[in-house]
């Protein structure tokens, strides 16, 4: 192996550090304590832990977190009262509704009904439009965690050549728009481009969240390139056991890559710092607080 590997669980703890103590300055200064709310609904047994392992960061962090457990057959209506008196609550400053849904809820209405400023997803479309146009909003916050590692690893990316693979509206466009925002040339692909390999010999960083497993090959990779890998899935393995890969073939693009993400490890414990960031924001602004220093990228 010949690429550096970047340590996102390193990266996340420092970031979780530096929100803990934000968050113990802003309770001694104003009694203020951010609030995250977590709805979850059913008992999917991954999202169960998705939603424990944010409540525990939650909580860890100095913030208080309420879990919203409801069953997998609530309604639609039920969901989005719960929705508006979060909403109403000034103790809440946060929002998170897990996904998936139940197929009897509405995604986007369930979305779209959380307040933009309590949505620290960052998936509400003032948000997103927020996000494209160039102004303040809340960043979604797998793209926002990629955007540290790189930003950590490369420093100023100015004129990059920047390859996203996927255009979700979770992660692979908002990572599009924030990669503009630093000036790289940006090339956004897909699982269905025609000819991604010569995509990525162009590309100085690459970020795959594509949802394909071991996509990119790192045949394709030009040497050097930072490589970020969103992307995991549990595949079969020998012996009736599995293994997490991400969505590119970790083995053969550490062999040419300057920089890469392992899967685990790399991106997934970001994803969680930067929803606490978000909450603390989030909280910031609902009170009328100033934004502290900027954090390091």
């Amino acid at each position: 192996m010949t690429a550096r590997l970047i340590d996102g669980r390193a990266r996340a703890a420092r970031l979780r550090s530096e929100i803990a103590q934000e968050v113990a300055a802003l309770a001694a200064a104003t009694g203020t304590v951010p609030g995250l709310a977590v709805i979850l609904l059913g008992e999917d047994p991954a999202s169960s832990v998705y939603v424990a392992a944010k409540i525990r960061a939650t909580e860890a962090a100095g913030m208080h977190s309420v879990a919203h457990r409801l069953p997998a057959e609530t309604s639609e209506a039920e969901l989005l009262a719960l929705i508006d008196r979060l909403n109403a609550d000034p103790s809440v400053h946060g929002i998170l509704v897990q996904l998936p849904l139940p197929p009897q809820i509405s995604r986007s209405r369930v979305l779209e009904a959380v307040a933009p400023e309590k949505d620290v997803d960052g998936f509400h479309p003032v948000n997103a439009g927020r996000l494209a146009s160039g102004g303040e909003g809340i960043v979604p916050c797998t793209p926002m965690g990629c955007l540290m590692l790189i930003e950590e690893e490369l420093g100023d990316l100015r004129g990059k050549t920047a390859l996203v693979i996927g255009c979700s509206p979770i992660v692979g466009r908002p990572m599009a728009q924030l990669l503009l925002r630093r000036d790289c040339t940006l090339l956004v692909a897909h699982r269905h481009t025609g000819d991604l390999p010569a995509l990525l010999r162009q590309a100085d960083i690459v970020i795959a969240a594509a949802g394909a497993p071991e996509l990119v090959s790192g045949a394709w990779l030009k040497p050097g390139a930072t490589v970020i890998d969103v992307g995991i899935t549990r595949l079969p393995g020998p012996d009736g056991t599995t293994r997490l890969v991400g969505d590119v073939d970790f083995a053969s693009a550490a062999e040419v890559a300057g920089a890469i993400t392992p899967v685990p490890g790399g991106v997934g414990p970001m994803t969680i710092a930067c929803l606490l960031a978000n909450t603390l924001t989030a909280c910031r602004r609902l009170e009328g607080l100033p934004a502290p220093a900027q954090r390091a990228a």
